[in-house]
């Protein structure tokens, strides 16, 4: 369970006073989340999402991640919207972390996506850009090309512990990829962890997004890219163009990708197949005894980063 701060009761019930949500009836730690304690909340007013920002998030970042959730959401953006407490403040502390409410978002996240699922994915994510391109504030990608190298060099001594020949191919790649990456594409907010998670739906139809926590500016095809890789590879490891067409061509439906972007999407998604990759290799490695969170296996990206580094043109993700 992703709890790793405990709330005390009457600390709790102080933080809440605090905001017009009603008086407190239940609330109990949730699974969801690996990075943060996450707490449902059920009051007299509704249902509440309570989230405590542990050491990993930045607080510099929290007026970020909370301003873009309320103005995405203002554009009609169905996701998590941050409870103001009577304050008018988005943020507070509980229990020694920056906390935050937000309101309950109604769905399930789909564990076999279908195509019409990421047909909803790819015309959702489209509208998230547009909803946030006037958005004022910035956060840099630290997880773009240049945050590469360092989890490479983090992990290269103990990367064939985990495949044979493995921290040369890395090396190969990483190369390859800071050499020829672009950085002329077209920019502004992205999600950057768009998996089928953070993705609810009701029945077939997207009901919202959730977990914001990595949004930052860059490539918007880098997000599409990103979507490419968490979607459209089946347990087996093959990539279904079926899904991929519909992801892409729902995406470009509405918000047109540009020739640039086109040309790009190849090497955006065997850069997209680096990145969690390499955060996967080091948590891999890094894992600490007795730690809630399982690592997750990062040879099913390098076999991703392999499928797409033999592609040349957006033609094989169902683009012209």
């Amino acid at each position: 369970m992703a709890v790793y701060t405990e709330v005390d009761d009457d600390e709790l019930e102080a933080f809440l006073a605090t905001y017009d949500i009603g008086e407190l009836r239940s609330y109990k730690g949730i699974a969801e989340g690996v990075e943060n304690s996450n707490f449902l909340l059920h009051t007299t007013a509704g249902t509440y999402l309570l989230t405590l920002y542990e050491k990993r998030v930045a607080p510099d970042d929290l007026p970020f991640f909370l301003g873009l959730m309320n103005h995405v959401a203002s554009k009609g953006i169905a996701c998590p919207v941050p409870i103001r407490d009577r304050k008018g403040e988005m943020l507070g502390t509980l229990a020694g972390r920056p906390a935050a409410i937000v309101s309950f978002l109604e769905g399930l996240s789909v564990r076999k996506p279908q195509p019409k699922h990421c047909a909803e994915l790819g015309a959702g994510l489209a509208r998230f850009h547009l909803a946030g391109a006037d958005f004022p504030l910035r956060r840099a990608n630290a997880l773009t090309v240049s945050g590469w190298r360092p989890l490479f060099e983090a992990s290269r001594a103990r990367a064939d512990e985990v495949s044979r020949g493995l921290a040369a191919e890395l090396a190969d790649q990483l190369s390859a990829l800071e050499t020829s990456w672009p950085h002329d594409l077209p920019q502004g907010v992205i999600h950057a962890d768009l998996f089928p998670d953070n993705v609810f739906f009701i029945g077939e139809k997207l009901s919202g997004v959730i977990d914001f926590y990595f949004a930052c500016n860059d490539a918007l095809a880098y997000d599409l890219a990103i979507c490419l890789n968490a979607w459209c590879f089946e347990h087996d490891g093959s990539f279904n163009i079926t899904k991929a067409r519909a992801l892409t061509q729902a995406y470009n439906h509405v918000r047109p990708l540009d020739a640039a972007e086109l040309a790009a999407l190849p090497l955006l998604a065997r850069g997209s197949a680096m990145r969690f990759l390499l955060t996967r290799l080091y948590d891999w490695l890094h894992h600490p005894p007795g730690a809630l969170v399982k690592p997750k296996n990062p040879l099913e990206y390098l076999k991703r980063l392999r499928f797409h580094r033999s592609l040349s043109s957006p033609a094989a993700y169902g683009l012209d």
